[in-house]
Parts: C-alpha cells; structure tokens; sequence
C-alpha cells in the first residue's frame, strides 16, 4: 500500500498542532489500508471555520460550519496513483466537538479523517443500513489504532482493559 498525503494548512490554529497532523496522516492511511486502493493520494486541507463554512455553503447549501468535508476526485482510468479527493477539517468546530465530548482531540480527529476518507472512496450514511455498515468500518479501523468506539458516549467507555 502507498498513501501519499499533501497536508496544506490553511487556519493559523493548526500550525502549532504537529501531533494532530500525525493523527490525520495515521488514519488517513489506516482507512486507506482498510477499504482502498493500494496507490492512492488524498488532500488534507486544514482550515477555520469560516473556510469550512463558505465550502459547505457553496457546495452543501449548509451556510453553517461542519467538522469535516470530503471532496471526492472523479475516477479516472489509466494506471499508477489513484487521487481520491480532498478532505477538509475545521478547526474550532473539531475542538469544541472534543470538548463538548470528553474525547481527546487526537482521538477525534482520527475520527473525522477515517470518517472523510470513508466518503472518498464511496461509503455514505444517507440509509440507516448504510449508516450503521459506515459506522461499524469506522470502528473497526480506529480499534486497530487504539481509539475506542467513537460512538460510545464517554459515561459508557471502559478505562480499564477487560
């Protein structure tokens, strides 16, 4: 498997952040190794609110920001590097959402880019049935990076091994 991933920071508020970029770039290739192609490149804009917010307005309708979107490449035939799309995080949403829910900002970011890479390469959460196999990937490839089930509320989660 090969995953090249070009990380372009757009929001002064993540240069400071090289362990969320090291978060991004693991689950990126995590997800990539779970359900894609073996030669693949994927964008990672890191933006504001405000940027995200303008692309959702834009593209989504939504004049709201969002924590993630994912812009998937069209297919192209022909051999070599398969370029997925972009993904596009935004920041203070990402960090209020952590907060809000206990999470270690770490942990939901490498929430957020298995989630936008899943939308990459096709799966969506439109259908409850389509949601839930979405969701159950999602779990899948983040236990295999030490992350608990994202979808647990945090009150539930165990601390300790079982």
């Amino acid at each position: 498997m090969n995953v090249s991933i070009e990380i372009a920071v757009e929001a002064l508020g993540w240069a400071g952040m090289p362990a969320a970029q090291a978060a991004i770039r693991s689950a990126v290739e995590a997800a990539v190794a779970d359900a894609g192609p073996e030669e693949v490149e994927v964008g990672v804009v890191l933006a504001d609110d405000e940027r995200v917010r303008a692309l959702n307005r834009t593209w989504l309708g939504e004049d709201k920001p969002t924590n993630v979107l994912s812009f998937p490449a069209p297919d192209r035939p022909g051999s070599g590097s398969r370029f997925l799309g972009d993904v596009v995080f935004a920041l203070e949403t990402i960090q209020r959402e952590a907060e809000a829910e206990n999470k270690p900002l770490d942990q939901h970011l490498s929430h957020l880019a298995v989630h936008g890479v899943l939308h990459l390469l096709g799966f969506d959460h439109e259908r409850d049935e389509d949601a839930e196999a979405m969701q159950n990937r999602e779990r899948r490839i983040l236990a295999q990076l030490g992350i608990p089930d994202p979808y647990t509320p945090v009150a539930q989660r165990r601390t300790e091994p079982a």
